[in-house]
């Protein structure tokens, strides 16, 4: 983390001075704002993350209800989406915080009594090296709350308006195209004019429904309930994620809860005719009962229940993600968007709800940024439900499959023709969908933002269109050992990592190109009187020794005066970190590699340092000229 660049301050670093723009706009909810966010779930909490770094950006966030979420609701947080957090500053807390989910251990029936349950084995729950980061168990509400403070104490001082109800919209040519409804809780309705409005709304989207968008998919058809509670038990496996299968008395499985005391169970209530809503009443009282029937001989004695509910299995998804018809000419410009369970919806059983809720977001909000900011033309806009409505689909399969999988009863040795599934193969199947869980399956195909694979060979452990994956490096200028994909922060910014050659010769002439030539990205995309590395971040690994480097005697663009006090930027060098390379780890070839990211984090192009043309005409797929 980086501060005192725009002087000294004393206090939280963390919490920053106002912009002169927000200082300047006053109380009350303005007349005009560039994005009106509708929610305050998972996927709205971090698109106003995200565009509270942009404080010259005017960004309003409503919510329905009258308070900040406060118990219950989704509380995996996959690997990936820590990865996310890290980039806004908030991982150290979040994982400090959580429960680490380190194994998932199987119980099924007794083969001597199949009465009684028995462990039957575990396996490791993220398999070694997909993260740098675990999985984390921290409830919605909670993420939810770390994201709204980040925007609070960010430049933008962006918070959000509860009690506010959105209730439907139009559409003028103006600059502010879209007006929105919106309603108090005591009935007062308003509008505002908005440049774009992103419903992040729930399941019951009014944003979907007032663009007419209906969510297709599966009826639900079988019934789940689910509780957090604080209990005693004499079952040992508590403290630990458990699948556990009964014998005819259904599934139960188990994830314990931050604060080491605190469970989740999810309880197989079986299947539910259409149009059976009887289902819901279920109390928490039988919640328990069941759950004890399944855990026999073990049973849990339960103090309190935190939070219940009981849902249907259903899996379901917009046909698109934005305003824009499948009519619509190839240059329209997206104004409305839905994000999150708006869009798709699905089971909680793999734990990807609000993970890829959050992603939506991420993916939308720095391109959101960086057409306000006049970085790219507003057509960029149109690669959010492309890119995304993917994604989702692909959940959506998964989540069919795997719920059904998981509901399926144990297998009963005798009596095989009545199927079922073995512990054997449930534990194998919880491996064999690690990276799945994980949040690390997503992969965007080439496209505008993403290239194609044809120098995949120089960096082989930066998959392109996947997450980049960090390893960690040298930081020249102080020796720090580090995670280099940490030096990414969720600021809008591409970044390029340039990996060395064998001397060191081709880096320093691909950084000195970068900085200094006439057809540089850099300079062709950067604002003459702008920072050099405000629009793309470029970060140099060297093979060696950080020892045998001067950073003072590199390229400029790897040591930038930026900021209002054209302060020098000394965390621009890299070099292999003795005990971990990172050159071995992530396969770069002998004679280097350039990785560029998106600002969403996910491998954009592998090129040879020799690159120039080629790296110059990618960026001007997206990028506008200074």
């Amino acid at each position: 983390m980086q501060f005192y660049r725009d002087g000294y301050r004393p206090g939280d670093p963390d919490i920053q001075p106002a912009a002169a723009q927000v200082a300047r706009r006053g109380d009350g909810f303005p007349e005009r704002v560039d994005v009106l966010i509708v929610g305050t779930g998972p996927a709205g909490t971090v698109l106003a993350a995200q565009l509270a770094e942009f404080p010259d950006i005017t960004t309003r966030i409503v919510e329905r209800r009258e308070q900040p979420l406060q118990v219950g609701h989704a509380d995996g947080v996959a690997c990936r989406t820590v990865e996310m957090f890290q980039a806004f500053g908030l991982a150290d807390a979040l994982v400090r915080e959580a429960y680490w989910v380190n194994e998932v251990r199987f119980w099924g029936p007794s083969e001597q009594d199949r009465s009684k349950i028995v462990r039957t084995g575990w396996v490791e729950d993220t398999p070694e090296g997909l993260s740098e980061f675990p999985h984390v168990i921290v409830n919605q509400a909670r993420m939810q709350e770390y994201l709204l403070e980040h925007a609070a104490n960010s430049a933008s001082k962006l918070e959000a308006d509860y009690g506010i109800e959105f209730t439907g919209f139009e559409m003028n040519d103006s600059e502010y195209p879209v007006t929105a409804r919106l309603r108090r809780a005591d009935g007062d309705e308003f509008v505002v004019q908005a440049k774009y409005v992103i419903g992040c709304d729930g399941a019951r989207s009014n944003v979907r429904r007032s663009l007419g968008i209906e969510l297709q998919g599966d009826a639900a058809n079988h019934a789940w309930g689910v509780m957090d509670v604080l209990a005693t038990t004499d079952f040992p496996d508590w403290r630990t994620k458990n699948v556990v299968q009964s014998a005819g008395k259904g599934s139960l499985l188990m994830i314990p809860r931050e604060g080491g005391n605190m469970v989740r169970c999810y309880v197989d209530l079986g299947e539910v005719a259409a149009g059976d809503s009887d289902i819901r009443n279920k109390t928490a009282e039988e919640l328990r009962e069941v759950a004890n029937a399944i855990l026999h001989p073990y049973t849990i004695d339960v103090r309190q229940v935190a939070w219940s509910s009981v849902y249907e299995v259903g899996q379901r998804l917009a046909d698109r993600f934005d305003d824009l018809t499948a009519d619509a000419p190839a240059d329209a410009v997206p104004h409305l968007f839905v994000a999150g369970d708006a869009c798709h919806t699905h089971s909680a059983k793999a734990g990807q709800g609000m993970n890829v809720s959050m992603q939506d977001a991420f993916n939308l909000g720095w391109k959101l940024a960086a057409v306000l900011q006049g970085r790219s033309d507003a057509t960029l806009l149109r690669t959010y439900s492309e890119e995304r409505q993917t994604i989702a689909a692909d959940l959506i399969a998964f989540d069919k499959y795997w719920s059904t999988f998981i509901a399926q009863p144990a297998l009963d040795p005798e009596h095989p023709e009545r199927g079922g599934v073995s512990p054997a193969d449930m534990q194998a199947e919880f491996a064999r969908q690690g990276r799945y869980t994980a949040g690390l399956a997503t992969k965007y195909t080439p496209s505008t933002l993403t290239g194609a694979s044809d120098h995949q060979q120089l960096a082989t452990g930066f998959e392109v269109g996947a997450r980049f994956h960090s390893a960690p490096a040298r930081r020249v200028a102080d020796a720090r050992r580090m995670e280099l994909g940490h030096s990414h922060r969720a600021d809008g910014r591409w970044r390029i990592y340039a990996f060395g050659d064998a001397s060191g010769a081709a880096l320093r002439e691909f950084a000195t190109w970068l900085s200094d030539g006439a057809d540089s990205p850099v300079r062709a995309f950067t604002a003459a009187d702008a920072d050099i590395d405000s629009v793309i971040d470029v970060h140099a690994v060297f093979r060696g020794s950080h020892h045998d480097i001067d950073v003072t005697a590199l390229p400029e663009l790897l040591l930038p005066t930026s900021g209002p006090l054209g302060l020098q930027d000394w965390e621009k060098a890299w070099a292999t970190d003795a005990k971990d390379d990172i050159f071995a780890a992530r396969g770069i070839a002998a004679e280097g590699a350039i990785v560029v990211v998106r600002p969403d984090q996910y491998v954009a192009h592998v090129l040879p340092l020799s690159a120039r043309e080629e790296l110059t005409e990618f960026f001007a797929g997206f990028l506008l000229p200074a």
